[in-house]
C-alpha cells in the first residue's frame, strides 16, 4: 500500500524557518513525481513545489520561489520542503503527494498533512 507520512510542521515566528518531511513507502521515487501541496482556511489547496521523478524537473508556486526548497532523498523514499523567510500568508496545511506519472502532476495518492503556523 501507498503511504505517506508528512512531518515537521509546527509555529514559527515570520521569517523563520522550518523542514518538512514526508517519509513515503509502497512506492519508489524513481517513477513517480512528487510534491507538497497546502490549504489555508477558507481557501483551496494549491500546489506549492513539485519534482520530476528525475529530479531534473521542479516546479515551484510562485509566492514560494526563492523561499522553498524541495528535495528529495531516494535511498530513504523521504521528500522534503526547506522553507525560508516565512511569512503569514504561508500558514497551512502541508501535504505531501504522489502523482500517477513520472513527470506530470495528477495526484492519487496524498499524505496527512501537517499544520505550518506563521505568526507576524
Amino acid at each position: 500500500d501507498v503511504q505517506l507520512q508528512a512531518s515537521g510542521g509546527g509555529l514559527v515566528q515570520a521569517g523563520g524557518s522550518l523542514r518538512l518531511s514526508c517519509a513515503a513507502s509502497g512506492f519508489t521515487f524513481d517513477d513517480y513525481a512528487i510534491g507538497w501541496f497546502r490549504q489555508a482556511p477558507g481557501k483551496e489547496r494549491e500546489g506549492v513545489a513539485c519534482i520530476s521523478s528525475s529530479d531534473v524537473t521542479t516546479y515551484y508556486a510562485d509566492s514560494v520561489k526563492g523561499r522553498f526548497t524541495i528535495s528529495s532523498d531516494k535511498a530513504r523514499n523521504t521528500l522534503y520542503l526547506q522553507m525560508n523567510s516565512l511569512k503569514p500568508e504561508d500558514t497551512a496545511v502541508y501535504y505531501c503527494a504522489k502523482s500517477i506519472a513520472p513527470s506530470t502532476i495528477m495526484i492519487d495518492y496524498w499524505g496527512q498533512g501537517t499544520q505550518v503556523t506563521v505568526s507576524s
